[in-house]
């Protein structure tokens, strides 16, 4: 059985859809379908079956994904062996860090290790959802937590402190009125859902954001106030605290490598220059 077959129904079982697959493979929708149906005409079953909220697995389907998912783990160990030996600083890396510290605070250290060693093939995969290491969606994934996984090798990097912040113009329009700041409904992490949930009550909300980087446009434009990270609302001369960070605030951000890369050269380069680099920049993180 081709195991190229295989992958491509794990993609698809796992995403739900045909195009979900495709844009996880980085293939056409057609490849995906077309070998999806060939590997069902080799099994002699149906594997898949569209419905109205997308694609399920038959009875069939279920005992392949078992099948297919055990053979995926051996694939994984084999390519693991290989990858974790490789001390050459040659290759690709992908690295998943959340959108708004990879475009903002990120960026210098990302751009100073691709100018250090031009031979990586640097892969900056922008999600604020934990991508699959031990499927290899990723190598390497920075991320704010305070429970990292503990199937992954991971380290603490430094302290992320967030409170509440307003622009200048409309914090200063609030202590001459006074009364309460209205609040921006944020779904961009729970994190910021639960805090702003907690800190304004019941307080109706009439403007959403699901991302960081929206929501602190809308503070610049004095729609309300909202929690951000204080790496972005201290740099921001927009911007103004509303109150002193609170310690229950506090998030660790770590960096996160599945285990069979840990004597990758290129990997381990990675992660002890993005230590030292946000070391430097301590203060900033704290606030």
């Amino acid at each position: 059985m081709n195991w190229d077959d295989l992958r491509i129904f794990l993609a698809v079982a796992r995403t739900g859809s045909i195009s979900g697959a495709a844009k996880q493979l980085e293939v056409q929708h057609s490849t995906v379908s077309r070998r999806l149906r060939k590997l069902e005409e080799k099994l002699g079953a149906r594997l898949i079956e569209r419905k109205n909220t997308g694609y399920e697995l038959t009875q069939a389907g279920g005992n392949v994904l078992q099948s297919a998912q055990r053979m995926e783990t051996e694939m994984l160990h084999v390519d693991g062996a290989v990858l974790g030996k490789d001390a050459n600083m040659v290759g690709p890396l992908r690295v998943t860090a959340i959108n708004n510290m990879a475009s903002t605070v990120l960026m210098p250290m990302f751009a100073g290790f691709n100018k250090t060693y031009p031979q990586v093939d640097l892969h900056i995969v922008v999600s604020n959802i934990d991508s699959s290491l031990s499927q290899r969606e990723a190598d390497v994934a920075i991320r704010l937590t305070n429970t990292p996984t503990d199937t992954l090798i991971g380290k603490r990097l430094v302290t992320v402190a967030s409170t509440i912040y307003g622009s200048r113009e409309y914090l200063q329009q609030l202590n001459k009125k006074g009364g309460n700041p209205k609040w921006i409904g944020v779904n961009c992490c729970t994190f910021h859902k639960s805090w702003t949930k907690h800190a304004c009550t019941e307080q109706p909300h009439n403007f959403y954001s699901d991302d960081t980087l929206l929501t602190l446009s809308a503070i610049r434009q004095g729609i309300g106030v909202s929690f951000l990270p204080c790496f972005m609302g201290d740099t921001d001369p927009q911007l103004q605290r509303y109150c002193d960070p609170d310690p229950a605030h506090n998030l660790g951000l770590w960096i996160l490598l599945h285990p069979d890369l840990k004597r990758t050269t290129r990997v381990l380069a990675f992660r002890n220059h993005m230590d030292t680099s946000i070391k430097e920049i301590k203060d900033v993180f704290e606030g």
